[in-house]
């Protein structure tokens, strides 16, 4: 490969929130073990050189004054979606700047939902989404994943429509690929999901900051993209953060072909006066979406697709009791430790803190809307995925 996927990036005093937090309570590593970050969704990979290039670069000038988004800019972001989603027709006046996904969800809840009225995601559920919800005054209503025969991830079309009605839902997050889960969805399954909003008359959210990393051969769906209904009911957010590991530089961007849509959006997010983009965060996505950086990203997803089958083939070979679906986009494993628990005795409180207690410092599954579980990072250097597993299968899952 091209670029370095294997060297081991000491992030201690950087930082790097990743290797300073242990995010259970009451849990600490023995002495003789070094400490594995695999929670948080943060690479432990250097980023693309470009990216560093880019901002060196524009901090060989010595002012740093107002500005506005640049063309290039611009001009990144339709070249990235044409190229890497197969996305025509996207014009600036479509794309919109903002601080972070959560951020346009928070403007596009007060834009179009009153608090105390109900929205519907799907179960798991991104953590961060429930944060948002919590804060803005609104109810969550969960339409549940189920695995099928195969162990993939499915949709339950008819109970979304139920929930809706019943509800009287119509705003809508849809998460493509789907954090925690890791499934990326067919065509067929969102033109499902999109009709079902539809008939409902919803307003749809589409996070799609996990677009750029899918797994194997699996192909990322933009949600827009399915039919003309789609395009102009969906709010896309995207950013070039989990992709490139930038999510200390801040900056993500809204895609709304709809006019109606885009303007009260924009409305909202502009009344805090702090939705303003970083001018070296728009240096770092220029660099990023180049042809570098999709050469980059390329190798990138072998790596991780590669970690994932390890990591998939290793749970199933010696984890007894463990579940989980093999992986088709993100970096991360959502595992099932129910029968696991159950068979040893043994409390998800004390699993989790054993996993930590030998330096595999992994998170608490539960918030995501499901009990029993564990997610994971598997966007570290391949000899520490084999060495973290190797410590659980030696230590904790006995």
């Amino acid at each position: 490969m091209k670029y370095d996927f294997t060297s081991i990036i000491d992030r201690t005093g950087k930082d790097s929130l990743a290797v300073e937090v242990i995010p259970v309570p009451n849990a600490e590593i023995e002495d003789g073990f070094s400490r594995i970050p695999m929670w948080v969704a943060d690479m432990n990979f250097a980023t693309a050189p470009i990216i560093q290039e880019r901002i060196i670069e524009r901090t060989k000038h010595p002012t740093f004054g107002y500005y506005n988004l640049s063309l290039e800019y611009y001009e990144s972001i339709i070249n990235w979606h044409r190229v890497r989603n197969g996305v025509e027709g996207l014009t600036a006046s479509a794309i919109g700047y903002e601080n972070g996904v959560l951020g346009c969800i928070s403007s596009a809840l007060q834009a179009f939902t009153a608090p105390g009225e109900s929205v519907l995601f799907h179960s798991p559920t991104y953590v961060g989404f429930t944060r948002v919800m919590e804060d803005n005054g609104r109810h969550i209503v969960l339409s549940e994943l189920k695995r099928d025969a195969e162990g993939i991830w499915r949709m339950d079309y008819e109970d979304m429509d139920r929930k809706l009605k019943k509800h009287r839902i119509h705003f809508a997050v849809f998460c493509s690929p789907h954090n925690p889960t890791g499934r990326v969805w067919e065509k067929e399954e969102i033109e499902q999901a999109m009709e079902v909003y539809r008939r409902n008359n919803c307003i749809v959210i589409s996070d799609e900051i996990w677009s750029d990393l899918t797994l194997g051969n699996h192909r990322h769906i933009p949600t827009q993209s399915v039919s003309e209904d789609a395009r102009n009911r969906t709010i896309a957010v995207y950013a070039p953060s989990k992709t490139f590991n930038l999510a200390g530089l801040i900056g993500s961007y809204h895609i709304i072909y709809n006019p109606y849509l885009r303007d009260r959006v924009r409305k909202q997010s502009s009344l805090s006066h702090y939705n303003s983009m970083n001018v070296l965060s728009m240096h770092a996505l220029a660099g990023a979406y180049s042809p570098a950086g999709q050469e980059w990203v390329d190798e990138l997803k072998q790596v991780l697709t590669d970690n994932a089958d390890y990591a998939y083939r290793f749970i199933t070979e010696h984890f007894d009791g463990v579940e989980l679906a093999r992986p088709q986009g993100t970096y991360m494993l959502y595992l099932d430790c129910g029968k696991w628990c159950e068979a040893h005795g043994c409390s998800m409180d004390e699993l989790l803190r054993a996993g930590i207690r030998v330096g595999v410092i992994w998170q608490d599954g539960r918030p995501f809307n499901k009990p029993n579980t564990i997610r994971m990072n598997l966007a570290l250097p391949r000899s520490l995925v084999e060495e973290a597993f190797g410590r659980l299968k030696e230590y904790v899952f006995r």
